[in-house]
């Protein structure tokens, strides 16, 4: 018998003819699947899950706030569940009785299950809700300048993603397609919640096909595959906005901007105009002032804006750029560049932001909001943006800016996760390591050993998607499906519900968390609640039990053809976008009356704090990318073959050029050292003319592995080495990708990975003196 499940790297359909060895096949209708997803069962996996609760000796023993430096570094003792939940319900009322809510990080940050009831940020915030509520973030490591920016210029970013131009429109309409930063198509195996029919191979595939031209702006040349030709043009990276400039200056001293555009759907032209020809600075921003910063030679720049000006033109950005210093800015001047060309809303031009980000821009199939977790309300309004974790950690009652408000970081006193892992996501992990010393206690939900698990005081052992019953489903994929439990659960895991129903019941809300229902009875209520909302939309769905016999739902409800932003070409006054004018915000009045001399009132050239232009260039004359791994989602399944097949001698890849190599003694395979002045680690390198000189790339996911002497990572790591710095006062985003490194090597010492050395573990401690 098949059945199906659902991960955020697809559909998979379960082989149960052995049910004690079930295996994992792609869907048949996807057209061209991940294979990361078909080892979730290896047993190199599997050797990695947390088998039963678990306390860290000292903590157990001595109580909350104990050698807090310890972490990671002593033995776990196993515990039985009830203790376990007798300790964490306990210590959760001892911190909220005295210091507040407040005190409590819900962190929950990552992508634990497609599945949603068994949806762990959704489980762990409405626990947290109930009890009095905790200290949340906002935003994404992924989006983190682009979601605060982007509402200033022209809409939210979800908006944003949902409402892009369709590929059958791209093949037929776009003449010309110039990414910046490429339309990564691993990358594109992934969306949240899941997805159904991957689409951006073909989507790409079908444009060229039909003749568009494709130019790819960027570091690397590797990241836009089109089944032909493709031009590259290499850029310094952290320096697109300069270039963007450029080609701004060229369409305006050329006559190529379409003003008639500009006046009618856009406002505040004129103010970037006058810092375009410098009579705001006195510096003109012309293709020699763009070549000097970002090594696009002038020529190049002059036909490029020629190019783009005479045809049907699609200008996309990818993620990654805004993940930098002054990470805002490429965002804001792409719209001012697109704008300033005039084909905003029209078929095939305009512009995009993350073609091949996830699979489901460019969908076209409705949008539908499916069965959804009700997190209830959170009478805490403290909060940081999400990669400011170290800070708030770090500084207790510092101010910090966001949005244009002044906001004051908590106090924390007890971190609960559940769903993520901070030493994946966060960046400069020994700058958060000393920060992650500072809360009386650190508890954990988690599958795996990671190294966050290994790294807190309560290690509560969840289940897989797999492992439990759940319903998948993510808006755009056109599928839901009914996630059959096909495997037990390894040890003495629980799924979440079950964890926070057990804390719920001995913290006096057990009856408001659970509503009286089991599990499959919430699954029953989400999908019944869904099929009302649905109907609304003359979507029509089964009834449950149907549903969950048949296993999968194809939503097949598709869009007409979209075009971004047609309506509001159309008829601007009709159909004025979110923003406070009802136009696109080249310059932006609220922006600029936050006085943030980080990020002023329009697009503009601001010095990133490591670029290769820099004076610190010298020392470390290398510029490390930290993109999204190809065999994993972020750090999942990194102990899985697929992950390991991709690793060299046990470590990450680091990717150099062949010059770069050359002047260093280094060659392809060599093991070497990656340093700077925040820290060291280990990796393989893979020598390249896909890479710019002066550029190297180690792709993150890596299970960070330092030595616990040096502090050398062992692993290939690359976020012992990345910048924790907020992009700018306006997001306070993550700026990972402004960082600069040298490398050295061959290193002859054969250096072993201890990533996926389990910790130590010690007999049953029942008897504790905690709390």
């Amino acid at each position: 018998m098949d059945v199906y499940t659902a991960s955020h790297w697809g559909v998979y359909q379960v082989d149960l003819k052995n049910p004690d060895q079930p295996h994992i096949n792609p869907a048949p209708f996807d057209p061209d699947p991940s294979p990361i997803g078909l080892h979730q069962l290896d047993q190199k996996v599997t050797e990695q899950r947390v088998r039963r609760p678990s306390i860290r000796k000292s903590w157990l023993e001595q109580g909350p706030g104990t050698a807090p430096e310890l972490r990671g570094k002593e033995p776990f003792v196993e515990v039985d569940w009830q203790t376990a939940l007798d300790l964490v319900a306990k210590e959760l009322d001892r911190v909220r009785s005295t210091y507040g809510n407040s005190s409590i990080y819900g962190g929950s940050y990552g992508w634990s299950s497609a599945g949603r009831f068994h949806h762990a940020q959704s489980q762990i915030h409405r626990f947290l809700n109930m009890i009095g509520g905790y200290v949340s973030h906002k935003n994404s490591y992924s989006l983190g300048a682009a979601k605060v920016i982007m509402p200033h210029i022209v809409g939210s970013m979800d908006e944003l993603i949902t409402m892009h131009t369709t590929w059958d429109v791209l093949a037929e309409h776009t003449e010309l397609f110039v990414s910046f930063g490429g339309v990564p198509a691993k990358n594109s195996q992934i969306s949240p919640g899941g997805t159904g029919k991957h689409a951006v191979r073909q989507g790409l595939y079908a444009m060229k096909k039909a003749g568009v031209r494709f130019v790819n702006v960027g570091p690397v040349d590797d990241n836009l595959d089109v089944g032909g030709d493709r031009e590259w043009i290499q850029c310094r990276p952290n320096t697109d906005t300069a270039l963007m400039i450029a080609l701004a200056w060229e369409l305006l001293s050329q006559n190529l901007c379409n003003l008639t555009f500009l006046e009618t759907h856009c406002t505040g032209f004129e103010k970037f105009t006058a810092y375009l020809t410098g009579k705001t600075d006195g510096i003109e921003k012309n293709s020699s002032w763009a070549e000097a910063i970002s090594g696009v030679p002038q020529n190049t720049i002059k036909e490029l804006a020629q190019a783009m000006a005479s045809s049907r033109t699609m200008l996309n950005i990818a993620w990654s750029l805004q993940r930098s210093h002054h990470g805002e800015q490429p965002y804001w001047m792409l719209v001012t560049l697109a704008a300033m060309l005039g084909q905003i809303g029209l078929p095939g031009g305009g512009f995009g932001v993350g073609y091949g980000a996830i699979n489901s821009i460019g969908s076209d199939l409705h949008k539908l909001s499916g069965p959804t977790v009700r997190q209830g309300t959170n009478p805490v309004r403290d909060f940081i943006p999400v990669a400011r974790i170290a800070d708030m950690l770090s500084n207790p009652g510092q101010s910090f800016s966001f949005d244009g408000k002044q906001y004051t970081y908590p106090d924390i006193h007890l971190i609960y996760w559940a769903g993520g892992n901070p030493y994946h996501h966060h960046q400069d992990f020994n700058r958060l390591n000393k920060a992650w010393e500072k809360p009386d206690t650190v508890i954990v939900n988690e599958q795996f050993w990671t190294a966050t698990a290994k790294r807190s005081d309560i290690v509560l052992p969840a289940t897989t998607g797999l492992e439990r019953n759940d319903i998948g489903y993510a808006s755009q994929e056109g599928v839901m499906v009914a996630m059959s439990k096909v495997a037990s659960p390894v040890g003495d895991a629980w799924n979440d519900y079950d964890t926070f129903s057990g804390l719920a019941e001995r913290l006096g809300v057990g009856e408001a968390f659970t509503e009286g229902r089991t599990d499959m009875e919430w699954l029953r209520f989400l999908y019944d609640d869904c099929k009302d909302r649905w109907q609304q939309s003359n979507v029509s769905l089964p009834s449950f039990d149907d549903f969950w016999k048949s296993g999968i739902l194809h939503l097949e409800k598709k869009r007409e053809s979209v075009v971004m932003f047609e309506n509001f070409r159309r008829d601007p006054t009709s159909n004025p976008v979110p923003t406070p004018s009802g136009k696109i915000e080249i310059f932006s009045e609220k922006i600029d009356s936050f006085a943030y001399e980080d990020c002023p009132g329009h697009a503009c050239w601001l010095e990133p704090i490591e670029w290769l232009g820099a004076g610190s260039a010298q020392e470390y004359p290398l510029h490390l990318l930290s993109d999204q791994p190809a065999r994993k989602l972020h750090s999942q399944l990194d102990s899985s073959p697929h992950s390991q097949s991709g690793k060299i001698n046990g470590h990450e890849p680091i990717s150099m050029n062949p010059e770069d190599a050359k002047k260093r003694g280094i060659h392809q395979g060599d093991t070497v050292e990656v340093f700077n002045q925040r820290g060291r680690c280990i990796a393989s390198a893979v020598l390249t003319d896909k890479v710019m000189p002066g550029v190297v790339r180690i792709s993150t996911g890596a299970w960070y592995d330092p030595d616990p002497e040096t502090g050398l990572e062992r692993h290939g790591n690359p976020n012992v080495l990345t910048l924790d710095l907020g992009t700018s006062s306006l997001s306070q985003g993550c700026s990972a990708h402004t960082c600069l490194v040298d490398v050295r090597g061959p290193v002859k010492d054969a250096i072993a990975t201890q990533a996926f050395v389990l910790p130590e573990i010690q007999g049953s401690g029942s008897k504790t003196n905690a709390i």
